[in-house]
């Protein structure tokens, strides 16, 4: 249902008003809009390199995984376990996303004489991948979020320039017509009204100078009784 408008003055200088910030305001919109494109896409590219450097460990942790089996009373899934993660924040064009930092991990204790040599990769390799898919998942959390507002900021801009913008113009184009309508009426009246004055005009000056001849005519007739 089309919005009723009022065909004033006012409800003209308050769509005027409106529309100058609708265009002032749209070009930021459009600006942030590209900010966020640009940096979902250095997003984007780090966590698919993320992801590949995951694969990477994971075939890396494939080569030993049958001696994994023998882990001589160490604990490593536990050891490899992250215990926090730590997120640093940051703002990308209004937008407060986490950053990775890094991951820490629980106390590793275990005897270096008591344990086969190859505890200490297989640990470190299993650390570095419990870093690596920390890393993934941060990217992920800062893809979701700036993925969430672009969608809003490219509502608000289909907003502006498809609805909001075009109303405004389409309301002051209705009051100006309607406006302008009502001069020429009143321009009309005003000639009509000066026409009727000027034929008055041109009637009274006539009677006035014939009752002028008249009281001359009398006044002279007076004046030649007394000779």
């Amino acid at each position: 249902m089309a919005k009723k408008i009022k065909l004033t003055r006012p409800e003209l200088k308050r769509y005027r008003e409106a529309l100058a910030r609708y265009e002032r305001y749209l070009p930021m919109l459009k600006l942030k809009q590209q900010r966020l494109q640009v940096m979902l896409r250095e997003v984007v590219e780090q966590r698919s390199a993320a992801e590949r450097a995951c694969e990477e460990i994971e075939a890396t942790l494939r080569n030993y995984r049958s001696v994994l089996a023998d882990r001589a009373g160490a604990p490593l899934e536990a050891w490899s376990r992250p215990a926090e993660v730590l997120v640093d924040e940051k703002n990308v064009a209004g937008v407060a996303v986490p950053v990775f930092r890094d991951v820490t991990f629980p106390q590793a204790r275990y005897s270096l004489f008591g344990t086969p040599p190859w505890i200490d990769r297989a640990l470190a390799d299993l650390r570095e991948r419990s870093r690596r898919r920390a890393r993934v998942d941060v990217l992920q959390r800062e893809e979701q979020l700036l993925r969430h507002e672009l969608t809003r900021i490219i509502q608000r801009v289909n907003l502006f320039e498809k609805i909001m913008i075009p109303d405004a113009r389409e309301a002051i184009r209705r009051i100006r017509i309607k406006l302008g309508d009502e001069m020429t009426d009143a321009v009309g009246r005003s000639k009509i009204a000066k026409k009727k004055l000027a034929e008055t005009m041109e009637t009274q000056p006539d009677a006035a100078g014939a009752g002028g001849d008249r009281r001359d005519g009398q006044g002279a007739e007076r004046r030649e009784e007394p000779t």
